[in-house]
């Protein structure tokens, strides 16, 4: 018996269609651009966070910015919280997971930076930690989730809503829609 692939390309193209088609998803992409873009012109930085496989796109992102997206241009300042695993492992160790995100956010984080986190449920503590840590720092949040039922993450700033529960789906359309806004951050900001 072998494994059916195309069930897993029909689902990425239905999500990645859903999200093209829909006006309000592709206006908060817009407004991502524009937060990212007014935080650099203003010498600020985006602060990226996730756990799993959302860790491993916050610093394929934050790398985007840091090395060059589409065109040779400046250095753009952005880090992953979670790249320092000492630091990492040390707060986990002293103040619990949960409080993680939020202390390395309070280490590096300057009032009006961006913190760009990613969470495919919605429901990590450890990112709703450093959502309260940034709203107490007056740093602008984009919250980039799956379809949760958790309403927070639009009162504390920025929340894109992909519109699937299903983890793999929902990393490849956080790529995709990380990748659209590097590529328009380089855009506003180099032409």
């Amino acid at each position: 018996m072998s494994y059916n692939i195309d069930k897993d390309f029909d689902a990425h193209i239905k999500l990645v269609n859903e999200i093209y088609e829909s006006q309000e998803l592709q206006e908060k992409i817009k407004q991502a651009i524009s937060l990212i873009s007014k935080t650099y012109k203003k010498g600020g930085k985006v602060l990226f966070c996730g756990n799993g496989g959302s860790a491993a796109d916050a610093e394929h992102l934050a790398g985007e910015f840091s090395g060059r997206f589409l065109i040779e241009r400046p250095a753009l300042p952005a880090e992953a919280l979670h790249s320092n695993s000492a630091s990492l492992t040390a707060i986990a160790n002293d103040y619990g997971y949960n409080k993680a995100f939020a202390r390395l956010l309070e280490s590096k984080a300057k009032k009006n930076d961006v913190l760009y986190l990613m969470t495919t449920s919605g429901r990590s503590e450890n990112v709703k930690a450093a959502i309260a840590e940034a709203i107490k720092l007056k740093v602008k949040v984009i919250a980039l989730t799956g379809k949760t039922r958790i309403k927070s993450y639009g009162k504390s700033g920025l929340h894109i809503e992909l519109p699937s529960t299903e983890t793999p789906r929902i990393q490849e359309a956080m790529m995709l829609v990380g990748h659209i806004i590097c590529g328009g951050v380089e855009k506003e900001l180099f032409g």
